[in-house]
């Protein structure tokens, strides 16, 4: 049985035209109460490479982001959701995130993915190798990682990291927690094993978000998921916190997005929808009641939405928060 944890909320942001817009950003997500704030780890901007795809473009890069938004923020944990892996020299991005985490000393989150964007992979160049080999590069940079912050001499020769003969520089006094996110069974088993906080996501091996999405991620197919975080977890599995997202998002009053929108997008009728894990539809009440079932029922305590609902999930925010 899963720890019944009290309630955290992050806030996704993908776009900011200018630095005054994500500043302002930043301290609209502080002052609603949030305890996090994720930025994403995309490149390619719009146009035919991505048309398709379903995803967001994203404006700011990740590093640089987080790194204003810790020096302007004194609450918030800041993180990636997630970093993909296969994007990084892995020791680069082990000292950039060890860097973030001594400039903002107990408020980094490291999220990590194995990544699923084929289309951006093509668009920048980088070569998109098969599933398995994209887990066992994501294994081997949490290998990489827990060495790191641990301050311990780096050894690691993998399929994929080639790293040693030096010493981590530099070090956090404290460990960052590190978040694994995705919805394959490898994925979902490694978090289970090594990370702290495990993200039950969409399993987009179509390498699109659309109705494969949707179907691979409704509550039989999340109580699937929860399974494979068990084999992988073992006896640890109370101590790790779950997080998802609500991808979909109609508030009454708050949103301009209906349920009767989503429900077009998604092809869920009414009650499907008021079921489906990463939707959240209704009254500021009836989310609030919503959530508190899905934590009785999948262990979700840690609750992310995106910018577009991030102001009309303020409520929701101000009466869960730390219950």
């Amino acid at each position: 049985m899963q720890t019944r944890r009290p309630f955290r909320f992050g806030a996704q942001c993908y776009r900011a035209a200018d630095a005054k817009q994500w500043r302002d950003t930043v301290r609209r997500v502080e002052d609603a109460g949030y305890s996090a704030l994720h930025v994403s780890d995309h490149y390619v901007g719009p146009g035919p490479a991505m048309d398709g795809t379903g995803h967001r473009p994203v404006t700011l890069a990740p590093v640089p982001a987080m790194a204003v938004a810790a020096e302007i923020s004194s609450t918030l944990r800041i993180g990636c959701r997630m970093f993909c892996v296969g994007y990084h020299q892995p020791v680069v991005l082990a000292k950039e995130i060890a860097t973030l985490a001594v400039l903002a000393e107990n408020r980094i989150e490291v999220g990590l993915g194995a990544g699923w964007l084929a289309a951006e992979y093509a668009a920048m160049g980088v070569a998109y190798a098969g599933g398995a080999e994209r887990v066992d590069l994501l294994a081997e940079v949490v290998e990489l990682l827990d060495a790191w912050f641990a301050g311990k001499d780096i050894a690691v020769e993998g399929r994929h990291v080639h790293a040693g003969g030096f010493a981590p520089l530099p070090v956090p006094a404290a460990r960052p927690p590190i978040m694994i996110g995705g919805g394959s069974p490898r994925v979902l088993r490694l978090a289970g094993r090594r990370a702290d906080i495990v993200s039950v996501n969409f399993d987009n091996r179509s390498g699109v978000i659309g109705p494969d999405s949707v179907a691979r991620s409704g509550p039989e197919q999340t109580h699937r998921k929860l399974a494979w975080v068990r084999e992988g977890a073992g006896d640890r599995f109370t101590d790790l916190e779950l997080e998802t997202a609500a991808y979909f998002v109609a508030i009454e009053g708050g949103t301009e997005t209906t349920e009767a929108e989503l429900s077009a997008r998604t092809g869920l009728d009414a009650t499907a929808l008021r079921a489906f894990p990463h939707a959240l539809v209704g009254s500021v009440g009836e989310v609030c009641d919503q959530l508190e079932r899905r934590r009785e029922e999948y262990g979700f305590s840690y609750i992310t939405v995106g910018d577009r609902a991030m102001e009309a999930f303020a409520p929701v925010v101000a009466r869960l928060a730390g219950c």
